[in-house]
């Protein structure tokens, strides 16, 4: 590949490339926005139902209030998300008047089906935490999102696949969160604990753009000899954000759990690499310049929840939560310099200004219900695990697309935890079903990228029209080691003074 890339193109592939990352890489709550699913082995095994419930290591996620209940423990999980999804695509085809541009005639045109997978990629948790005090509890953590790193075809029945212009492939992305975390028990039925984090890996991204100049005097704006192979790259990624919560435990058979998460600022470099078409335009092209800086905001979210302890052996919990999708209403790219140099028709010297990119997600709520019960065994304990969740989508039906699929979810799941001693061993299987889409043509609103701005067309060609179906089956592994547990402070007798 050569590194040449034309300008408008440069932003839009960043922009589309930041729109895709967004999904890898926000923390907080759960799979609303472009997750599959909760994470965790035991968590997920409860449904997500970890907000009140939280007491082990896991909790960093949903409440790092929990935290003080693991005490000085050791957290090993992964996860193996094997993601799948059918793209049917469908599109407007219009004959215009060549005088006056007006619209003469339309029809729909359907393409083949392509399908996308995931490679074999197990998802890790990492946890430690240690007791400074006995009302302390400090731990660190390093895990990653539950999500589908999807890969689809360059080909389709020997022809350019329907897709290229949203997605081939994000093979090559590594992104996860760390963070350092505190849980303080001033009494014995209260926790409280915050964490500290920071997002940072890189992302990277295979798509195909259109070289094709949208007044279209000379070339179609799907004409495979005017395509642009891109290979675009986000990184290092260094994004801050902040989590808090509480466990109130009002009676010895009830808890309630409330947390919240702050925003991921998203502040990066990038670049991308592109092969210029074959068509004449393009043979002495090349591109001067490959840096820009990518900008955006993943959302805050808030959990609650309340979990029920009837007896010693059963847990149950019912949580709901809300993820502000709809701070990612935009993402700003700012290209450093780069120019596309000798194309046929344009200025010898054209450069790439700033360009917005709107998003327009939205808020997305989720609902979660989920327990355990624990089964002696000998001189083990088996804990038996089951849970159920949904959620919204957070990307409106018009702006879906390969890049960016989602839609309201239900995720049934169960769990098994085996207590030999101080260990514990964990294991999940989980299936995330999301609800078939139809985008109608008519409706779609991604438009082609361009890399070129010359008259505009006075229709975009859109790519996402089309039906989305994808499903993801989750299976996780896990071991804790519990050293030890914090003890909280003790009430104070009656009439013993302050």
């Amino acid at each position: 590949m050569t590194r040449n890339t034309s300008p408008r193109k440069r932003a839009l592939a960043m922009g589309a490339l930041a729109a895709v990352s967004l999904g890898l890489f926000s923390e907080s709550a759960g799979a609303a926005g472009l997750y599959l699913s909760e994470r965790g082995v035991r968590p997920l095994g409860r449904g997500g139902a970890f907000v009140a419930g939280a007491d082990d290591l896991g909790s960093v996620v949903y409440n790092p209030a929990g935290l003080y209940d693991a005490g000085m423990s050791v957290l090993f999980d992964a996860s193996y998300v094997h993601f799948s999804s059918e793209y049917t695509r469908s599109t407007i085809v219009r004959q215009t008047d060549p005088n006056t541009g007006a619209t003469v005639n339309e029809r729909v045109q359907t393409f083949d089906p392509v399908r996308g997978s995931a490679p074999f990629l197990p998802i890790p948790t990492l946890g430690f935490s240690f007791v400074p005090h006995d009302q302390w509890v400090v731990g660190v953590g390093l895990w990653a999102p539950y999500v589908g790193i999807a890969t689809y075809p360059e080909t389709s029945n020997g022809q350019p696949a329907p897709q290229r212009y949203s997605l081939l492939s994000l093979e090559g992305s590594v992104l996860a969160v760390g963070g350092a975390y505190a849980a303080y028990a001033p009494t014995p039925n209260l926790r409280v604990g915050a964490g500290i984090e920071v997002l940072a890996g890189t992302f990277r991204s295979t798509v195909v753009f259109s070289g094709c100049v949208p007044d279209r005097f000379f070339c179609a704006p799907e004409q495979p000899s005017w395509d642009v192979l891109a290979e675009l790259a986000v990184g290092p990624i260094i994004a801050p954000s902040a989590n808090a919560g509480v466990i109130y435990i009002p009676h010895p058979k009830v808890r309630v759990g409330l947390s919240g998460h702050l925003p991921f600022w998203v502040r990066s470099s990038g670049t991308i690499r592109t092969r210029l078409p074959s068509a004449a335009p393009f043979a002495t092209a090349r591109q001067e310049g490959e840096d820009a800086d990518v900008a955006f905001e993943l959302p805050w979210n808030v959990r609650l929840g309340v979990e029920a302890r009837p007896n010693d052996k059963l847990r149950a919990e019912l949580a709901v939560a809300y993820e502000d999708w709809g701070v990612h209403d935009s993402i700003r790219v700012n290209p450093n310099g780069v120019a596309l140099k000798n194309v046929v028709g344009f200025p010898e010297t054209y450069l790439l200004p700033p360009v917005n990119l709107p998003r327009n997600f939205r808020g997305a709520f989720s609902a979660q219900v989920g327990g355990e019960y624990a089964i002696p065994v000998g001189k083990m304990q088996l804990d038996v695990r089951a849970g159920l969740r949904f959620e919204t989508s957070a990307v409106p039906n018009e702006y879906v697309s390969v890049l960016t699929i989602d839609s309201n979810k239900l995720t049934p799941s169960v769990g098994a935890g085996l207590h030999v001693g101080p260990f514990r061993f964990d294991l999940v299987v989980a299936h995330a079903i999301m609800f078939s889409q139809d985008v109608d043509p008519r409706e779609a609103k991604i438009p082609q990228v361009s890399p070129l701005v010359a008259n505009p067309a006075p229709q975009p060609n859109i790519i996402n029209g089309g039906t989305y179906a994808a499903n993801a089956t989750i299976v996780g592994l896990g071991a804790m080691y519990t050293f030890g547990k914090a003890a909280p402070a003790k009430p104070k007798p009656e009439g013993s003074g302050t």
